[in-house]
């Protein structure tokens, strides 16, 4: 007959208070995505940058998969940089299209990545959607920063170290163009291009961390 493994008395007290630990944070981040979703109730408007802290942005809340909502224009979002030489010169570079990157990487590819399909689109639809009235430092409170912030190391990490100067300072554009309608529409959409053009952000030290 197989010996029966007892747990020592520190090894279950260890297991127990895991076991709580767990099962304590399981009940809370399920109350919190309650209260998150739930009609706006005083315990919600109370608590409300601690409820976003928690479900922004890994769990996003995004109904489309239910109901489809077709791109219906295209944006193109353009970037460049400030950079310093050593010997103190100071250099801005000219705009790079970070979308034709992202188009590139998925033309021809079977299984494109999610991350060249939808990361900077989502990332500039972030922004627009926390900034709908100007781009100011404290436009859109701490969602708005956390989306300059997200959107600022996105473009630092796609165009690199800029031939090896310091970065000091980052803008980006967005050209955004509504697609045409189908031939048998009778819809009259204006197609023509509209620009947004960001301030120059500051590239801090930790922005530069893993750039190559």
């Amino acid at each position: 007959m197989a010996a029966v493994r007892v747990w020592s008395k520190p090894a279950r007290a260890v297991l127990t208070f895991a076991g709580a630990g767990l099962g304590a944070g399981t009940l809370a981040f399920l109350a919190a995505l309650f209260l998150h979703v739930a009609p706006e109730n005083a315990l919600s408007r109370e608590y409300r940058a601690e409820l976003n802290a928690v479900v922004y942005p890994e769990f996003e809340q995004n109904w489309q998969l239910f109901a489809p909502d077709p791109l219906q224009r295209e944006v193109t979002v353009f970037a460049r940089v400030q950079t310093i030489a050593d010997d103190g010169r100071i250099t801005t570079r000219d705009w790079r299209s970070l979308t034709a990157g992202d188009l590139a990487a998925i033309r021809h590819d079977p299984a494109p990545s999610h991350l060249d399909q939808n990361l900077l689109r989502r990332a500039w639809d972030f922004y627009a959607t926390t900034h709908p009235d100007g781009d100011g430092p404290s436009a859109a409170g701490s969602r708005g920063r956390l989306a300059e912030e997200y959107l600022k190391r996105i473009a630092l990490q796609r165009i690199g170290l800029a031939g090896g100067e310091r970065v000091l300072q980052v803008q980006l554009r967005a050209d955004t163009r509504a697609v045409a309608p189908p031939a048998w529409s009778d819809e009259q959409v204006d197609t023509s291009p509209h620009a947004r053009e960001l301030p120059w952000w500051p590239v801090q030290d930790q922005d530069r961390r893993g750039l190559s």
